[in-house]
């Protein structure tokens, strides 16, 4: 027995005994308790793996470790019990490192590794201090490793960081001065542009197959893209901005240097990855720099649930996995589902396992039930949109709540028809999609002062916050931001500017408060309270419902409270944003009950007693732009189980004969006639009751007051058009 493994075991006997002590001087916790007693047998053995028995050789680290977590069930607990088991042990809190796509996600596993371990008599972080020092996003992770080691690798620590929206006016600024813009034949638009930047970065792929594979009508650009993007580059360098795929981008290539790597990866004894199967090449290169022989490496999801190609995440890097590593990583599937019905599985697990690779898995539950998941046949989108209403009430009458059902579909515009019936209808419904948070034109003003008052190079921010005083237009903008980044890009000299003759009493007050957040920088967040109170002075000036944004602004103000400094504040807001200040307060509706209307991307990770699945047919799931390759066709098959496996007890698939098609390139308005998703072979029909809806005396032929309906929602999508 080798040294190593006999001191584990020591460690291990020691904190087995009555009074055993770990170096983290842990009390003894009474031998009858056993905090895993809840788990299922497959959730303690991906709690345990190389904790408990000490396997691993060295300093103790086990490893690689994969667990394929489906649907519902308990992934998360599963990850937090093994962070406690991690502590219990007497690992250090602050060399484990847990990744997340979610601040919100790493802050309430945070709450519940501490509540585990506080019910266990074991001991908590200082007051003040999380227990889990390196929990956040791979992009919020990135950002303070790259401020920690910014002079090593030539970056300024002061960088301020872009949001998607100014990446795309900075970009469009960019592309305007290259003369792009002026092409006589149409130069792809900025969302493009970046959309072809981002894709390169996060693929690690050379522009020419990004542009075959994913912009085809954009392959005549190669040479001006490749132009404009060293151009985009050169300009976020001269403002001393990073945007968000360059905290991969920098942190890949930092630990793409052997020193670094090594030094970074011994920081972190362990690092746990939650929903890998969304990860993208980088931050796998990342992961696999930091970690080359895997041990201390977990990562935990589920590779039937990936459905973020469109942003760059890859299923090869959960598939991939096991054989990145010799010998492979372990691996540990949770197949017992705790969310749906034993009826709702079959049929969810006979569509996934047609799929051309997977880990094989089959989901299943000790909730048994009668009631299959029904797929329903409906003439159109009219007869879709009231066969939705129709049940949704029918299940508030029998006691399911409105917030106890959704309804999903796959891309947005395919509820226009629900949406315009429940309001007909007076169903209060919240949609998930639409204008974020953080792309609100005020909240944007707001925050692009502070970004110009702590980074006078960000010329994008000082560009949009100059305007808001009342008098200075871009010409005039500009100017001024060339003559201070030439003269003092500290600014003292800002109020001396030459503005026009009106706006110079404007502009000094602004001027003052862009430097006053120099000599107090400490009096966080007292600077911004300045910039808010100034705003809300302009915002009847700037904005129509000024009262509305009011509210968002003194919203805003109350967030920034809530962390240490400005830095942290633009930092944290920008990778991880609200859908809307309503995150922070609940819902902006006068109703305390309303109906869920998502996109099946929204909607992941989410469960509702009632699901309704709108289009199921071939053209909408798969969607007709979605099957050029058969990756693509495999994601919108993923796609469909993802939305299937949030019901917990009612599934209902609506098929439409006919629907109507809106603004499609090439074909435009139009009627199509839609056959049932591939997805639901023949051979699964076993696992659905089908039916058609409605019944032949609610048909408009045969009933009056239907034949009316009908041809009202008619005109009202006629109107809508106009």
């Amino acid at each position: 027995m080798s040294a190593d493994v006999a001191g584990c075991q020591a460690i291990r006997a020691a904190l087995d005994r009555p009074g055993g002590k770990t170096a983290l001087d842990r009390p003894a916790r009474p031998a009858a308790v056993d905090p895993l007693a809840h788990l299922n047998d497959a959730q303690r053995a991906a709690v345990s793996f190389g904790i408990d028995d000490c396997s691993a050789a060295g300093d103790g680290r086990h490893r690689p470790l994969l667990i394929i977590a489906g649907a519902g069930s308990g992934k998360t607990a599963t990850l937090v019990h093994r962070v406690a088991r991690l502590l219990g042990r007497g690992a250090d809190p602050g060399r484990i490192l847990l990744l997340t796509f979610s601040r919100r996600a790493a802050s309430e596993m945070t709450r519940r590794v501490e509540r585990l371990l506080g019910s266990r008599g074991g001991t908590r972080s200082p007051a003040g201090a999380p227990s889990l020092a390196w929990s956040g996003t791979f992009h919020g992770v990135g950002a303070r490793l790259l401020r920690e080691y910014a002079g090593r690798i030539g970056l300024d620590p002061a960088f301020t960081i872009h949001d998607r929206q100014d990446s795309g006016d900075l970009i469009n600024l960019v592309r305007h001065g290259l003369g792009f813009s002026a092409k006589d034949k149409r130069f792809p638009l900025k969302a493009t542009c970046l959309a072809i930047y981002s894709a390169a970065i996060n693929t690690r792929a050379p522009l020419r197959d990004v542009l075959q594979s994913t912009f085809p009508w954009c392959t005549e650009w190669e040479g001006e893209l490749q132009r404009l993007f060293l151009a985009y580059v050169e300009a976020k360098q001269a403002q001393r901005v990073l945007d968000y795929d360059d905290l991969l981008l920098y942190w890949a290539q930092m630990v793409g240097e052997p020193a670094l790597a090594r030094e970074i990866g011994e920081r972190f004894s362990y690092v746990l990855v939650d929903e890998y199967q969304d990860t993208n090449r980088l931050q796998a290169a990342i992961l696999l720099a930091m970690k080359p022989d895997g041990r201390g490496l977990t990562v935990v999801g589920d590779d039937a649930q990936s459905i973020y190609a469109f942003r760059g995440a890859t299923v090869r890097n959960i598939l991939d996995f096991p054989a990145s590593f010799d010998p492979p990583a372990q691996l540990v599937t949770l197949d017992r589902n705790y969310r749906s019905t034993q009826a709702i599985l079959a049929a969810a697990n006979g569509v996934i396992a047609l799929a051309s690779e997977r880990f094989s898995k089959d989901l299943w539950s000790e909730r048994p039930s009668s009631q299959k998941p029904r797929l329903v046949s409906v003439r159109d989108d009219a007869d879709q949109a009231a066969y939705v209403v129709e049940q949704v009430l029918a299940r508030r009458e029998a006691g399911v709540t409105l917030k106890a059902q959704a309804v999903l579909f796959r891309t947005a515009q395919h509820s226009v028809r629900l949406e315009l019936e429940l309001t007909r209808r007076n169903i209060p419904f919240v949609k998930f999609g639409g204008l974020k948070f953080l792309e609100a034109a005020h909240v944007k003003d707001v925050l692009a002062i502070l970004r110009w008052a702590q980074n006078r190079h960000d010329r994008l921010a000082g560009f949009r916050a100059m305007q808001l005083v009342a008098g200075i237009g871009p010409k005039t903008a500009g100017r001024v931001l060339s003559e201070v980044e030439a003269a003092n890009p500290g600014g003292a000299l800002l109020g001396e500017r030459l503005v026009p003759e009106g706006a110079r009493i404007a502009w000094l007050e602004f001027a003052a408060l862009i430097t006053a957040g120099d000599a107090d920088a400490a009096a966080w967040p007292a600077p911004f309270d300045r910039i808010c109170r100034w705003y809300q002075t302009q915002i009847d000036r700037l904005h129509e419902d000024a009262l509305i944004r009011q509210a968002d602004i003194e919203q805003l103000a109350r967030i920034a409270t809530t962390y240490a400094s400005a830095e942290r504040f633009l930092t944290e807001l920008t990778l991880d944003p609200p859908n809307a200040s309503s995150d922070q307060a609940g819902p902006p509706l006068l109703d305390e009950d309303y109906l869920i209307l998502s996109t099946i991307h929204s909607a992941k990770g989410q469960e509702w007693n009632a699901v309704t699945l709108l289009n199921a047919v071939d053209g909408c799931i798969p969607s007709d732009m979605a099957t050029g390759s058969a990756s693509e066709i495999e994601e919108e098959r993923r796609l469909l189980y993802v939305a299937m496996t949030r019901a917990r007890e009612s599934l209902d698939i609506v098929v439409p004969q006919r629907f109507y098609v809106s603004h499609q390139s090439g074909f435009g308005d139009r009627h199509v006639y839609g056959s049932r998703t591939r997805f639901i072979a023949n051979s699964l029909l076993r696992h659905f009751e089908a039916l058609s809806w409605p019944p032949a005396a609610a048909t408009p032929a045969g009933n009056p007051a239907a034949k009316q309906q009908a041809l009202d929602l008619a005109a009202d999508m006629r109107a809508m058009w106009k």
